[in-house]
């Protein structure tokens, strides 16, 4: 394990880039409002994936805790009723090509998978009862394995390889850090087999991709 002065060092060159970044961002949105076309671009800023820094002892990403799992979005868009505000909506980066293509006129194709965020960008308070997944794959030695997440505006629940290895389940209401583990608390079993459902619904877009079927 690094030495805390090292570990305070990488934290420090997070936050440092992160910091970076929101300029250039400033720099590029100043550029488009300076070029009078702010009322017909839409600026999408988002990342492939979190970052642990230490949070339950684990760095960088590749798990399927918050830190790792979320990612920044913004959309500022024309005409929106929902600019610069936030929503404590779930939703996924394969939502962002069916969103495009809404704010443009366009048509999707017909077998394109996820879904458009308009109505959020409309009214970011409005019922949203999707859940976004999120799935890892494990190196296990001669057995490789999958775990997969889903997040609902409070639960995040997971299963790794179909159950076999693991159930997680956290209340972000109460514990939106992740610390305790719900899985077994008879209180919670509807909530598991709410969640257990809201995992497959959400898998089907990666199941026919990659010719899966969820756990049962």
């Amino acid at each position: 394990m690094a030495s805390a002065h090292l570990q305070q060092q990488a934290i420090q060159a997070y936050y440092s880039a992160i910091s970076f970044m929101d300029a250039q961002v400033g720099k590029v949105v100043d550029a488009v409002d300076r070029l009078g076309l702010g009322r017909r671009t839409i600026i999408v800023f988002m990342s492939d994936h979190g970052y642990q820094l230490g949070e339950h002892g684990l760095w960088q990403k590749m798990t399927l805790f918050e830190e790792s799992a979320r990612v920044p979005l913004i959309i500022a868009a024309p005409e929106m009723n929902g600019n610069q505000r936030a929503t404590s909506k779930v939703v996924e980066l394969i939502d962002l090509y069916p969103t495009l293509a809404d704010l443009c006129g366009l048509t999707p194709p017909a077998d394109l998978d996820g879904r458009s965020l308009r109505p959020l960008l409309e009214d970011p308070d409005r019922a949203w009862p999707h859940g976004a997944v999120t799935q890892l794959s494990r190196r296990a030695k001669q057995d490789p394995f999958k775990g997969y997440s889903v997040r609902s505006e409070r639960f995040r629940y997971t299963e790794w390889d179909g159950g076999k290895r693991g159930v997680q389940l956290y209340d972000h209401e109460k514990d939106p850090h992740e610390g305790t583990n719900l899985a077994s608390d008879s209180q919670y079993a509807e909530t598991i087999a709410e969640m257990k459902r809201l995992l497959q619904e959400s898998m089907k877009p990666a199941s026919r991709a990659e010719g899966l079927k969820p756990a049962p």
